[in-house]
Parts: C-alpha cells; sequence; structure tokens
C-alpha cells in the first residue's frame, strides 16, 4: 500500500488543525534509524526541545504519533530523527518518504525538556538513548542553552555502535557552526556509550552513573543540586531509571508551570 503523497495532492483534503509541509532531505543510518527534514511553515513557533504531532494520511485518515523537534527555533526547516518499526503503524510508511513527498504535522508544539522548565545552575546533563537524543539536538544548537548553562554534557547511549552516527555529526556540525560554534566548542561535552557491541565506554548511562564512571571520565563531582540540572528522554526504563538516580541525588522534578533541577520526556513514536 503506498500513502505517501505530494503536498499538493493534500492541500484540499488536509485535515483540520494540520499543515502539510514537503520533505527535503532524508538520510538512513541504520536498518532502524533514520533522519529527514520538511519544510516550516511560516506561522510555525516552537521553543527548542518541544515535541509536535507528525503523521501520513493512511487508508484515507490521518495517523499521527508524536516527534521531537530536532532542529533548533531558529532554523528554517524542521528535522525529526526517527526510528523504523516495520509493523509500526506510522513508521513503517514513514521510513519510505523521498524528498517532495508531503508530511502533516499538527500546529501546537509541547514539551518539558525546554529551558524554561529549569532553574539556573552551573552545568545541564542531556541524558538521552536511541532517538531520544533528538530534542537534544534542538537544544544543544541554541544559544539560549549556552547562555544559561557553562557547562552542556550531552550523553548518548544506543545498543550499536553505528547508532551514534547521528549524534557524532551533530556534535562536529554544531562546533562547526558559523552561528553556533563559538558557544559550543568551549562548552558543549559528548559522551558516548554502547551496549551490544565492543566500544572504549560500554555500559548503559544508568550503570555509569551509579558507578561514578560517568563523572571521572568527564572529570567532574558527582551529580550536586546546587549546580547540575539535568534532562532525560530515552525508553521509558531509562527515564524511570535516571529520574530515579537524580532524585537519590536530591534533584528535584520541574515542569512548564514550576521549573526545578531535572526535567523528562514521555513522547514515544512507534
Amino acid at each position: 500500500m503506498n500513502v505517501l503523497a505530494k503536498p499538493a495532492d493534500l492541500e484540499a483534503a488536509a485535515p483540520a488543525g494540520a499543515f502539510v509541509e514537503e520533505v527535503t532531505a532524508v538520510q538512513h543510518y541504520t536498518d532502524r534509524l533514520f533522519r529527514f527534514r520538511m519544510t516550516r511553515p511560516a506561522s510555525f513557533r516552537f521553543r527548542s526541545g518541544e515535541f509536535v504531532m507528525i503523521g501520513l494520511m493512511i487508508d484515507g485518515k490521518p495517523l499521527y504519533r508524536a516527534y521531537s523537534i530536532a532542529s533548533p527555533a531558529w532554523d528554517e526547516e524542521l528535522e525529526f530523527f526517527s526510528i523504523k518499526v516495520p509493523d509500526g503503524p506510522l513508521t513503517s510508511h514513514l521510513q519510505k518518504i523521498q524528498p517532495g513527498d508531503a508530511v502533516l504535522m499538527k500546529k501546537k508544539p509541547t514539551g518539558t525538556l525546554v529551558n524554561d522548565a529549569l532553574v539556573p545552575g552551573k552545568r545541564v546533563y542531556m541524558f538521552s538513548t536511541g532517538t531520544g537524543i533528538a530534542p537534544f539536538a534542538s537544544l544543544i544548537r541554541d544559544p539560549d542553552t549556552y547562555e544559561k548553562f557553562d557547562q552542556v554534557i550531552l550523553t548518548h547511549s544506543c545498543r550499536e555502535v553505528a547508532e551514534l552516527k547521528y549524534g557524532e555529526d551533530l556534535v562536529e556540525q554544531t562546533i562547526n557552526d558559523p552561528l553556533i560554534g563559538e558557544f559550543a566548542k568551549d562548552k558543549l561535552v559528548h559522551y558516548t556509550s554502547v551496549t551490544r557491541e565492543d566500544f572504549p565506554r560500554q555500559g548503559r548511562i544508568t550503570d555509569l552513573i551509579k558507578s561514578g564512571k560517568l563523572f571521572e571520565d568527564l572529570g567532574v563531582p558527582p551529580l550536586d543540586p546546587a549546580i547540575d540540572r539535568g534532562m532525560i528522554c530515552g525508553s521509558m526504563d531509562m527515564i524511570k531509571d535516571t529520574k530515579t538516580l537524580l532524585e537519590e541525588a536530591g534533584l528535584t522534578e520541574g515542569a512548564n508551570n514550576k521549573p526545578a533541577e531535572f526535567v523528562v520526556e514521555r513522547a514515544f513514536v512507534g
């Protein structure tokens, strides 16, 4: 079944409350991961780190899933980093998109992985697994992040080495970016680990926190609620376990209406 369409084909039949946007670029990293970029509506505003509902018309009806926006708020296009689920109601089709194809996007972004939901601090940890790096791809490319924190530590844990590629490319591009590079080069730290293959750093991020290896490798003291802030995005188990570790260290969970020392995101795709 081919559910992919061109923007002109959907404009007349666009669901209420949705934009019809055009895919501009697609890059596949592994048989499980890909990223795509698409046009951005002129009226669409969001805060770096938020997510939005992305979809396709399937069997004559729109089907949406929550996707973190991987591009920063200043970018003229929108970027997304996605898993591929062979039998996923949406991603089984979305993984086949090509430049020129149409994608639906609801008009209201939301989310808690935003700078506004954290109280000021010295250091921010962005803990991610798999495609959970997406909101941080937005945040590490936002000048506001570097104005708020002296050090930005992006941790990315994956099963296989190849799955780190998106984050590695992202950090390199960020440091070399003419706009963001001057902020990022002295403040951004990228810490990767792998769980199922040989790699210099092996293990789940939660184990690396518990053992103290994360802090030893980084040359920083253990988590301190007076100066450290955290953001967490990944699998349900990873979020739960990392949240527990931050709370045990004395950090308090925050929200948009009540900023605190750390925040989590619970939006997933499938």
